[in-house]
C-alpha cells in the first residue's frame, strides 16, 4: 500500500509547532525568522502578544505552522488570564511543544512553574535557548541545557539567535522532518493564517507600543474597523486605538498630532508590504473605560472571556 505518492518523491509533512515560554523569551522573533518573513508583532515590552499567530514555515516537502503564544506568568488581570489560556490550550493543540527559555535568564521560579506544568503534557516536547548570541561563557549553555534536559525529557535541544540567524536553519529542518505526513493545511505562498485586518491592526499596536512603551500602560489595544478597497486597488483603513482614560488619549495624540502621525505613517509603510498595495490609513484614539473587562474586545483580539 502507499499514500499515493510518486517513487522517489518525498511525502508531505504538516504539522503543528507551539512555542512557549515566559513572556520576552523570544517567541515572535523566533517565528518570524523560522517562517522568514514578519508575521509576529515584536517590541521590547513584555507581554507584547495577546493571541495565537500561527506562521507558517516551509522547508523542502514540510509545512511547519508555528504558534506564537502569549508568554507565559502569574496572571492578575482577566486580560491576563485570558492570554494564559490562551497559551496553554495552543500547546495542547500542537503536535510538538517547543520550550523557549532566554539563555540569559536560565531556570528561576517562572521557568519552573512552566516546567512543572510541562511534565504533564503528552505531546513530544524540543528545548530551544534563544538569545545564545549575547551570552559570553558558552559552556554555561551547556550546563543550562543539561539541567534542563535532567529536569525534563526533551527530544532534541537547539540553540538559536534570532538576531544572528545562528541555530535556525537547524531547527527548521529538525522541525521539517519531524512533523507527521499529511497534505498541507495551507497554500505554499502563505506565510500566516491571520486575516489582514487582524494583521494590520497588530502592525499599529506595534508601532503604538514602539512609540510609547514608557508612557502608555499595557492596557492599550487596536481595532480596524473599516477596510475599502478602492477602484485602483490601493486600501482606505480606518482604525481605532482604544485606551482606559483621557490621559492616555492625550499621550497617543501627542502635541499638535504629532505622535499620532508618527504611528499613523510607520504602520502604514508596513501594512502597504503586508498587503502588497498602497493604503490611505486613518487612526482614531477613543476611551473606553476598563475595556479590559469588555467581553466583546476579547473576541475582537480571538481570545476567550474570563468570566472571573
Amino acid at each position: 500500500m502507499t499514500d499515493g505518492t510518486p517513487p522517489g518523491v518525498e511525502p508531505s509533512r504538516c504539522g503543528f509547532v507551539a512555542l512557549i515560554g515566559a513572556p520576552n523569551a523570544g517567541k515572535s522573533t523566533l517565528v518570524n525568522a523560522l517562517v522568514g518573513a514578519k508575521v509576529a508583532i515584536v517590541t521590547h515590552k513584555v507581554q507584547t502578544t495577546r493571541t495565537l499567530v500561527r506562521g507558517i514555515a516551509m522547508e523542502g516537502a514540510s509545512q511547519i505552522v508555528l504558534a506564537d503564544t502569549p508568554g507565559i506568568f502569574a496572571p492578575k488581570r482577566r486580560l491576563d488570564r485570558a492570554m494564559v489560556t490562551t497559551a496553554w490550550s495552543g500547546a495542547a493543540d500542537a503536535d510538538l511543544v517547543c520550550l523557549l527559555i532566554d539563555a540569559r535568564r536560565g531556570i528561576d521560579p517562572e521557568i519552573e512553574a512552566i516546567l512543572d506544568k510541562l511534565a504533564g503534557a503528552a505531546q513530544p516536547r524540543v528545548l530551544v535557548l534563544t538569545k545564545v548570541d549575547v551570552v559570553a561563557e558558552k559552556p554555561r549553555l551547556l550546563d543550562l541545557a543539561a539541567e534542563l534536559n535532567r529536569r525534563l525529557a526533551f527530544e532534541a535541544t537547539f540553540m538559536v539567535s534570532a538576531t544572528t540567524g545562528s541555530g535556525i536553519d537547524e531547527m527548521r529542518s529538525w522541525l521539517a522532518q519531524r512533523v507527521p505526513e499529511g497534505p498541507w493545511h495551507y497554500p505554499e505562498d502563505q506565510v500566516s493564517d491571520a486575516p489582514l485586518r487582524s494583521l494590520a491592526a497588530e502592525i499599529t499596536r506595534e508601532k503604538l507600543t514602539l512609540r510609547l512603551h514608557e508612557e502608555l500602560p499595557y492596557q492599550s489595544t487596536v481595532e480596524t474597523t473599516s477596510w475599502q478597497t478602492r477602484p485602483d486597488g490601493s486600501a482606505r483603513i480606518e482604525q481605532t486605538i482604544f485606551v482606559e482614560r483621557e490621559s492616555q488619549r492625550k499621550i497617543v495624540l501627542g502635541k499638535g498630532g504629532e505622535t499620532i502621525k508618527a504611528i499613523s505613517m510607520a504602520a502604514r509603510k508596513e501594512i502597504e508590504e503586508a498587503v502588497e498595495a498602497k493604503v490611505h490609513l486613518f487612526l482614531f484614539v477613543k476611551v473606553r473605560e476598563n475595556w479590559s473587562d469588555d467581553p466583546e474586545r476579547y473576541r475582537e483580539m480571538g481570545l476567550d472571556f474570563p468570566r472571573e
